[in-house]
């Protein structure tokens, strides 16, 4: 990769080694340079030297054909500008790897993706959607980057909740009181008509009423859901009854806490000593009744995924911040090789300015369903990756809605489809092509943005902000839309068309493959 070369460089000229860390960004200000480095803010200190001092010693020991020039400036940054020769060869490897650009060697890593995982009470909600849509695109970019991906839906089909569902479908029968504690809605008033008999048979066995409910929404609604509306294809729908209880790791995640020297036994309750591993307070494995609490569940979940040789990276909801402490605690007791854990925040529907309310259990609640049959898979794609998980999400339905530049999926698919419609008039690409026939800043510029499309991948790969594609999108096609105003391309003249149409040519690979990554459409027409 280009940025890892000018890293290198960087380090040998600053007498590093290699592999030592150099940050190395893309330039705030183009006319700088291509790219921007503090390394001699970061060695200055160590070395007892003023930074610009260092900055222009290490300037000065750097010739490259990859670099054009390279300038110390205030109070210690190099920037660097790329040679032609250096852009060329980033539009030849697009031209010639098509959509593999950006893909990165094969990883001995194997990740696990979980995400979603909602309990299989009702239909899949809009906050849901969220996270479901973070972790595909997570998944998509880590197997760019050469990860063997396993996404993971998580089926809580046993214990407290499936009871608390068995109940709910009893109580819309009549045959139990109700409580607000139980689900409400629509879908259990329709299972409750449909199995008037097994209610009767079964209402001393909530649990078992329960697991019934679960399998059919897990059939009727998650599933449809998941896989036809927000197309998404989980490897493993992963029952915690079947694959977990029943398998003995519940069991066995016990029994290793033992082996461990990590179990206390407290007010007739069973704990584990996780404060030794980072959490504020110990928590209970098996309740003063003898029933293994969610936490030692989740914890032979984790243990199967050890044993299948898998790293995890577990997306949470809202409501899980509390959880994140133990169960990382969990993962370094059984030593898993990595494990990351990502709590998305929540969702707001704005519709004509106000709010709209959401409860699962009291039966009011927008179904990612309903979401994207009301403004389309794209656009709430898009709506829900542009924001870091940590931060909340306003989902504005009448800017979701308009077909304009406003909406900015609309002005994304529109530069694919500008880009489609230079190729369908019948022109082609040129074998060959001079870079100095691209001199202009709007040529150079979205020279510059294609350059960073590998680097992108890299950086979410490492540390999950899956936001900057969502921006890389917009930006690339914002760049392009300047460059097509500006820039005659199927009646320019000789080199400068040749070097146009390679140009127009690497943006829409890098553009389609973006939109791919993300899950999104990329139109021929609009």
């Amino acid at each position: 990769m280009l940025r890892e070369r000018l890293k290198q460089i960087l380090r040998d000229a600053a007498g590093l080694e290699a592999g030592a860390e150099v940050l190395l960004e893309a330039s705030p200000k183009p006319d700088l340079g291509d790219y921007a480095s503090n390394l001699p803010l970061a060695l200055a200190k160590e070395r007892g030297v003023s930074p610009m001092k260092l900055a222009e010693e290490i300037a000065a020991k750097i010739s490259d054909g990859m670099v054009s020039r390279i300038t110390a400036a205030p109070p210690g940054f190099l920037n660097i500008s790329l040679t032609e020769a250096a852009q060329k060869k980033v539009l030849d490897e697009i031209l010639s790897r098509g959509d593999k650009f950006g893909d990165a060697d094969s990883k001995s890593e194997k990740i696990q993706v979980e995400f979603i995982s909602a309990n299989p009470t009702g239909p899949l909600t809009m906050a849901n959607g969220r996270g479901g849509f973070f972790g595909d695109v997570l998944s998509r970019v880590l197997e760019s980057q050469g990860y063997e991906v396993e996404r993971e839906y998580y089926i809580n089909d046993a214990g407290n909740q499936v009871r608390m569902l068995g109940l709910s479908v009893l109580a819309s029968g009549g045959l139990v009181a109700d409580s607000e504690d139980y689900y409400h809605g629509e879908h259990i008033a329709s299972w409750t008509a449909a199995h008037r008999e097994s209610l009767e048979t079964k209402k001393d066995d909530p649990e078992t009423l329960g697991r019934m409910a679960a399998a059919d929404f897990l059939a009727e609604f998650i599933k449809p859901a998941v896989e036809q509306k927000m197309k998404i294809h989980f490897q493993h729908w992963t029952s915690e009854q079947a694959d977990i209880r029943e398998k003995g790791y519940v069991d066995r995640a016990l029994a290793l806490f033992k082996e461990k020297g990590l179990v206390i036994e407290k007010d007739g309750a069973v704990w584990l000593k996780t404060t030794a591993f980072g959490d504020d307070k110990d928590r209970v494995l098996v309740t003063s009744d003898g029933f293994p609490t969610y936490f030692l569940v989740d914890a032979g979940h984790y243990m199967e995924a050890k044993e299948r040789g898998l790293a995890k990276i577990n997306i949470l909801g809202a409501d899980h911040h509390g959880y994140v402490s133990r169960i990382q605690a969990v993962a370094k007791i059984i030593g898993l090789s990595r494990s990351e854990v990502i709590v998305m925040q929540l969702v707001r529907l704005l519709e004509n300015g106000k709010e709209a309310r959401m409860s699962k259990r009291k039966g009011m609640f927008v179904t990612i369903d309903d979401l994207i049959h009301e403004v389309g898979l794209d656009v709430v794609r898009y709506f829900f990756l542009e924001k870091n998980p940590e931060t909340h999400i306003d989902f504005d339905i009448e800017l979701a809605k308009k077909q304009s530049k406003e909406n900015p999926v609309y002005y994304i698919q529109y530069a694919h489809a500008r880009l489609c419609s230079i190729f369908r008039k019948g022109a082609l690409v040129p074998a060959q092509f001079q870079i100095s026939a691209l001199a202009s800043d709007s040529e150079r510029g979205l020279i510059r943005k294609l350059t960073a499309f590998p680097e992108i991948l890299e950086d979410i790969a490492a540390d999950y902000r899956v936001s900057r594609l969502v921006h890389y999108a917009y930006d690339l096609a914002h760049t392009f839309h300047i460059f097509y105003e500006k820039n005659r391309i199927l009646d320019a003249d000789g080199e400068v068309k040749d070097a146009r149409m390679a140009l127009a040519a690497a943006t829409q690979i890098v553009l389609k493959k973006t939109l791919d990554i993300l899950g999104m459409g990329a139109p021929s027409e609009m």
